[in-house]
């Protein structure tokens, strides 16, 4: 995020963890990041990795540490909620542990966001529902279930 210009991580840069994701999924975001290729100098992430289920977590720790000797670099982000920092993923790699606060102030990550986000030419687009024909938004409500 260090220029507007620096692109957004592409879908296959992202794992989005919930309770029910596979440990099929989990491999092959893991071999991705860590066998190494030609894709260049590229950052991996894995969202709330700390829902995993239990038998999941183990063996995604099996297979990171066996792929990890094979390879020098690689770059592999892992967040997790500080909340459920004693399960199992924030545990196995809690010697890589870093606690970090967003080092930018929200209004100039919501810019970066809005330049990636918005669309030049809105006719007859969906953006065009959204708030400075942004292609994507929030919907919230306090009330479930109200048609959203």
């Amino acid at each position: 995020m260090n220029s507007p210009e620096q692109p957004l991580p592409a879908f296959d840069e992202v794992l989005l963890c919930t309770p029910g994701t596979s440990a099929e999924q989990v491999g092959l975001f893991l071999r991705r990041c860590l066998i190494p290729c030609s894709a260049g100098e590229r950052i991996y992430t894995m969202l709330f990795a700390d829902e995993l289920s239990y038998e999941v977590s183990c063996r995604a720790e099996e297979l990171f540490q066996r792929l990890q000797r094979s390879s020098s670099s690689y770059r592999l982000v892992i967040l997790c909620s500080c909340e459920r920092e004693h399960s199992y993923i924030p545990s196995a790699f809690s010697q890589y542990k870093v606690h970090m606060v967003p080092q930018r102030p929200r209004a100039e990550i919501q810019q970066y966001l809005q330049h990636h986000y918005r669309v030049a030419q809105p006719s007859g687009s969906a953006a065009s529902v959204f708030k400075d024909n942004m292609c994507v938004g929030i919907v919230s409500s306090r009330r479930a279930g109200v048609g959203k």
